[in-house]
């Protein structure tokens, strides 16, 4: 069975909704799955007309208006279950509350169950330009994240996809020797992007695209970045290693404004 899977960090949901942008990706575009992070809302908040899609919602109960994700699936899939954060023991092992909170409370992981996979999107917890939560990242964070796809593996093989708030080589970002240990580019960051890998995640977009840079899914508001094409590429899908043969694309749409962020797409078959 085709699909196609979409996943956006549209960094307040009710602006882009406002102005219409939303509404227009999702009509153009026409996703199977559409993968949201940062919505910075809850459910209602905005004024979504999509009856061919159900919404999923996971919003922020630490701080309204925070982080958050959602995932809409078209009426024409079935979704057997939906998981909302990660699971009391997994929080618990890895130690996941700093100075910050508790990144569980944040809306930040959700997960749906479709008939062959499950669906999971992410918005990883920023490390901060002082790298003040650097330490629950990859302590805490990277490797709770790991073992809960792992444990959805072993009963359906997963794609997940999100903002991971991390650039995993040098090809992934315009200037990596000037951004060299800042957030988003430190070593610890990209060894749990590695760590994924080496688990049997496939970075789908890596996969048809091996090397090459100038493919970023995030631009700073400075300096034209945008325009320029000075960004980030910190938006992933990945995938199983069972999935492998069923990948048809991956790719990114640069072109599609609204966010800091672009849509990125996998198209399974």
């Amino acid at each position: 069975m085709y699909m196609k899977l979409a996943s956006w960090n549209v960094n307040g949901i009710r602006a882009m909704v406002k102005k219409g942008t939303f509404q227009d990706f999702v009509k153009k575009e026409k996703p199977d799955v559409l993968c949201l992070q940062e919505t910075k809302a809850e459910r209602g908040q905005a004024e979504i007309d999509l009856p061919e899609y159900e919404e999923y919602w996971h919003s922020s109960t630490r701080k309204k208006g925070y982080a958050g994700t959602a995932i809409f699936v078209k009426n024409t899939l079935e979704v057997h279950e939906v998981l909302m954060g990660f699971p009391e023991d997994i929080c618990k092992k890895f130690d996941l509350v700093d100075s910050y909170g508790d990144p569980n409370a944040e809306g930040r992981v959700l997960a749906v169950e479709l008939d062959d996979i499950w669906v999971v999107t992410v918005y990883t917890p920023n490390s901060k330009p002082d790298l003040s939560r650097l330490t629950l990242r990859y302590k805490g964070w990277d490797p709770a994240f790991l073992a809960y796809i792992k444990e959805l593996e072993k009963h359906k093989p997963v794609v997940f996809c999100g903002d991971l708030n991390a650039a995993h080589t040098e090809d992934d970002l315009a200037n990596p020797k000037a951004n060299e240990g800042e957030h988003g580019f430190t070593k610890e960051e990209r060894a749990g992007i590695d760590k994924l890998i080496a688990a049997g995640f496939i970075d789908t977009f890596r996969a048809f695209t091996p090397t090459g840079k100038g493919f970023y899914t995030w631009w700073s508001h400075f300096a034209l970045s945008r325009e320029r094409n000075v960004g980030w590429r910190i938006d992933y899908w990945f995938a199983s290693k069972s999935l492998k043969s069923k990948l048809e694309k991956s790719y990114i749409l640069p072109d599609v404004m609204g966010s800091d962020h672009c849509p990125v797409v996998l198209e399974l078959k």
